[in-house]
Parts: C-alpha cells; structure tokens; sequence
C-alpha cells in the first residue's frame, strides 16, 4: 500500500512540474500571442518583426515567477495586466476606432526620441531614463547604459527589461507583480493617497506623474481597454479599481 502511495506521489509531481515546466507559455500560447497583438506585424508599425513570440517565452524564462504564480486566474490576471500596460505603451491604436485595442506593440522606441536622450523609451515597457537603464541592465546582465540601442533591437533583451520592471519594486512603489497578484498592502500613505490594489495602482506605477490623479483621461482609458481585452480572451475577471483618475502618484 506504502509502494502504490509513493508511486501516486510521485506520478503527481511529474504532472505538476511537467505543467510548471510549460510556464508562461501554456496560457500565452502561440496562437493566443498571435490573436491579442493582431497587428503587431503590419507593415505600419515600426516594430513589425520585431516582438516575436520566440523572444518573449526566452524572455519570460529567465523571470520563473513571471505570469506562473498563484492560482490559475491569478496567472490569467498578471498575464492580461503585463500586457494591457505594454500593449499601451507600443500602442499604434487610434483612440476611438473600432479596432483601438488591437495595435499593442506596434513601436519599439519613442516617437520623438525626446525624453532623458540617448535613454529614452525603448522596448515593451518603454524603459526611460539612464537610472532605470542602469538598473535593469544590472538586473539582467547587460551593459546597457552604454548601449541602450539593445533594447530597441534584441527583442529578447526588450522584453527581459519589460520583465525586469515589472517584477521589481522601486522606492515606495511596489512591483507590479505583486499588486497583480492581490499580494500588495497599501501602506497609511498609499490609502491617504487614494492608492488601492488594483489594476489603476499599476499604470501608477508605470506613468503615475502623468496620468493619476487628474480625473479621467485618455491614456488611462487605452489602458484599460486594452487590458479588459485581454481579460476577456484569457478567460478571467478583471478586478476592481481599473483606474487611477483620483490617485496621487507616488512621488508626491
């Protein structure tokens, strides 16, 4: 009886470490990459050929954590969030066209190359400004500071940045990861600063100074299209508090 429980034991670690093994890519399948970025390719985008999904699952592999934590909709959840924001970032969507949240990673640098030259925006997240450049080629062991330009032409790289950001606290900004996953605590300053988990705390962290604590706007609005899309093709409910219109952002 000992023999036959081990062996079930063991048969059912098998099973769980064949799914881990699968990763990111049992939910964000080939053809599910394909299907959310539908345009990622078309010959208006800058970033045609670029944000394979090759260099995405290579990316994701290197963060074991990244979109394989927590229950099977807390998978979905992160998953539709990383690429609701990022999908924002790289937009080439117009605002109110019927096709607005199907133009996710269209660029992969910033337009007018204006921002903290030569760090400006590159990549999924947009990566801006030589601190975080600094960073996050630490973090993935690249010198990036002296070559920003991988960002914007190893896709790999690009996304492992994307990645980097996301999962790693700043400051007094939690990661996106762990407010995704429903595992951050406002602190007495955050609830003070009307920060709440959820969704609109995110896209704080990412561009808070622009876009939180302003009432309703634009961008946050392509945000959360983009991100209530992906929910919807993933299968998983979105949460409360999509958006930050009456957060203060965390530098204030």
């Amino acid at each position: 009886m000992a023999r036959f429980a081990a062996l079930a034991a063991l048969l059912l670690a098998v099973a769980v470490g064949g799914a881990a093994a699968q990763g990111v890519g049992s939910v964000i399948t080939q053809s599910m990459y394909a299907s959310m970025l539908p345009n990622r390719d078309n010959s208006l985008c800058p970033a045609r050929g670029f944000y394979t999904y090759d260099a995405f699952i290579a990316a994701a592999n290197t963060f074991p954590g990244f979109g394989t934590t927590g229950s099977a909709d807390d998978v979905k959840r992160e998953l539709a969030a990383f690429f609701g924001q990022t999908s924002h970032e790289t937009t080439g969507g117009t605002r109110g066209a019927a096709d607005q949240f199907q133009w996710g990673y269209c660029f992969k640098e910033e337009i007018n190359k204006a921002t903290s030259p030569p760090y400006y925006g590159r990549g999924p997240i947009q990566l801006t400004g030589q601190s975080n450049y600094d960073l996050a080629g630490r973090a993935i062991g690249k010198d990036l500071v002296s070559n920003p330009d991988l960002v914007s032409t190893d896709a790999v790289v690009s996304f492992r940045t994307a990645m980097w950001f996301w999962m790693t606290a700043q400051g007094n900004k939690p990661s996106s990861h762990d407010v995704a996953l429903g595992r951050w605590t406002p602190t007495a300053a955050d609830t003070a600063a009307g920060r709440v988990p959820g969704y609109g705390v995110i896209t704080n962290i990412i561009n808070g100074g622009l876009e939180c604590g302003m009432g309703r706007n634009d961008a946050n609005v392509d945000r959360i299209g983009y991100y209530m899309r992906y929910c919807g093709m993933l299968g998983t409910a979105t949460g409360g508090n999509l958006e930050c219109y009456t957060q203060r952002n965390f530098a204030s």
